[in-house]
């Protein structure tokens, strides 16, 4: 099993995919410099789960709209 994401990681990454959602990418090292820019996370274990978490849903709905290509 995976690790479980925190409610606050939940809430900044559907916040961040909200408002910003086409700056996205599905490259996580592309993505944790833009959660950089855009939040004032005071650790990088956080930006950094935050950038994954959003890599992991853009990935996952690059993925739904391939599906429903087909």
């Amino acid at each position: 099993m995976g690790r479980v994401k925190t409610t606050q990681v939940k809430r900044a990454t559907k916040r961040l995919a909200k408002e910003h959602g086409d700056q996205f990418k599905k490259d996580f090292s592309s993505n944790k410099k833009i959660v950089d820019k855009l939040l004032d996370v005071k650790s990088k274990k956080l930006r950094n789960v935050i950038a994954g978490y959003i890599t992991r849903l853009t990935r996952k709905s690059a993925e739904e709209a391939q599906k429903a290509k087909i």
